[in-house]
């Protein structure tokens, strides 16, 4: 390193103030000033993130009226997020994590403002195709620098809570989004509804400009690269079996799971005959069952354990998947969408705990990095596979069998170490 970097470096240490100590017991989540900014900022990036899970299928089923074409856009999507997996977590633990996560947001906002934009001039569906594998990719190094930054905030011992907090807040945030990006659809047409979720991306990066972190990425050895940096994720999730055995079974899950949003939008839409409003209702409503999952989550995994919560919670989303596409009136669609969500929230925030819990910090990008890369890469084949299916033989029988499956994942863990780790972890 050269005397100027390391003056630069010396001066850039002066300018960024430590935080507060995040392991303080008695100090409240969010009386802590900069978890309380990166908490907002958080939270609003999900508003545009749940805009976007509306609005975008809206827009496709609006100018196409077609399921599969739906289920190609998102696994479009899916693919994106892949690949800027397997680079992600190389870039977070090489720059400065706070500037890197704002200008995800900005450039999300860019990206997203361009759709209503052109819609002005007409419906224009190969932009979709273009901006959201964008913005998926920027949405994956933005999540996983998210994920780097939490620990150093409030600190190992206060992780699920912080998780749950973060999780709860940004569930009550997708309440609002879906609920208004439906009525905004319904009432101004998707394209519209694009906007509001640039406006909110531009907001999340404001809050972050004021958020000061007490942890800064350091730099990787030398002779490092991307596939190293990738081996080296693997590795640590290979040696610790939990986190191998999660890994593997949340492979078939995301497989199962990632068109779930596409069924739920076109069964309401095409099989029950619902509006756009009704969508964005019943959205919200389900992600009323986020909120729940994220509040009960820390108080559940202290009293069964994570080998229980986390089975468990798959488990009920296997047969709440399973039911939705028999589901014949709104509100047991709701609910059922509300139980899912809950469920998934509930196991994601145990895993994710979990995994930041036991990784050491200079590599905790890059195994967060690798985690997203070996259990999402098939999720993208999945959702076209299963949209297709549902297209061609219905949503209830397609339904059914991935509640099923989802269902068999979680009988398996039983039979692996994740089940064996008892309340250990």
């Amino acid at each position: 390193m050269t005397y100027d970097a390391e003056r630069q470096g010396e001066a850039d240490r002066r300018r960024t103030r430590p935080a507060p100590p995040p392991d303080d017991p008695a100090r409240p989540l969010w009386r802590q000033r900069d978890f309380g900014i990166f908490w907002a900022a958080q939270t609003l990036s999900v508003v545009g993130h749940s805009f976007a899970l509306i609005a975008l299928p809206l827009l496709v089923l609006q100018a196409t009226g077609s399921l599969a074409r739906m289920g190609l856009l998102t696994a479009v999507g899916g693919a994106a997020a892949v690949v800027a997996a397997v680079f992600a977590g190389v870039v977070v633990d090489r720059v400065d994590r706070r500037k890197l996560l704002i200008g995800c947001d900005l450039v999300r906002m860019t990206l997203y403002g361009l759709v209503p934009l052109v819609w002005l001039f007409g419906p224009q569906i190969w932009l979709l195709y273009v901006v959201l594998p964008l913005c998926e990719a920027v949405g994956m190094l933005f999540a996983v620098g998210y994920v780097t930054v939490v620990r150093g905030l409030v600190g190992t011992k206060r992780l699920t809570e912080a998780n749950g907090r973060l999780n709860a807040t940004a569930a009550g945030a997708s309440v609002l989004g879906p609920l208004c990006a439906g009525l905004v659809a319904a009432w101004s047409g998707p394209a519209a509804a694009v906007g509001v979720d640039a406006a909110s991306f531009g907001l999340s990066a404001a809050c972050l400009v004021f958020v000061r972190l007490n942890v800064r990425a350091g730099k990787s050895p030398e002779g490092s690269g991307v596939w190293r940096d990738l081996r080296t994720g693997i590795a640590f999730l290979r040696g610790h079996p939990v986190l191998r055995a999660l890994t593997a079974l949340l492979f078939v899950f995301s497989f199962l799971t990632l068109g779930l949003y596409d069924l739920v939008i076109y069964h309401l839409k095409h099989d029950l005959g619902h509006d756009d409003g009704t969508v964005g209702t019943v959205m919200a409503v389900g992600a009323l069952g986020t909120i729940t999952g994220a509040l009960l989550v820390a108080r559940v995994r202290r009293r069964l354990g994570f080998a229980a919560t986390w089975t468990g919670s798959v488990a009920v989303c296997g047969l709440s998947f399973a039911g939705l596409g028999w589901a014949r009136d709104v509100p047991a669609v709701a609910a059922l969408t509300a139980a899912f969500l809950a469920c998934v929230g509930m196991a994601g925030t145990c895993s994710m705990s979990l995994r930041q819990e036991v990784t050491p910090e200079p590599l905790l990008g890059r195994v967060t990095s690798a985690y997203w890369t070996l259990h999402y890469s098939a999720a993208p084949i999945g959702a076209v596979l299963i949209t297709w299916a549902a297209e061609h033989q219905g949503t209830a029988p397609v339904a059914l069998l991935a509640g099923a499956c989802c269902v068999l994942v979680a009988v398996a863990a039983i039979f692996t170490p994740i089940w064996r780790s008892g309340h250990r972890t």
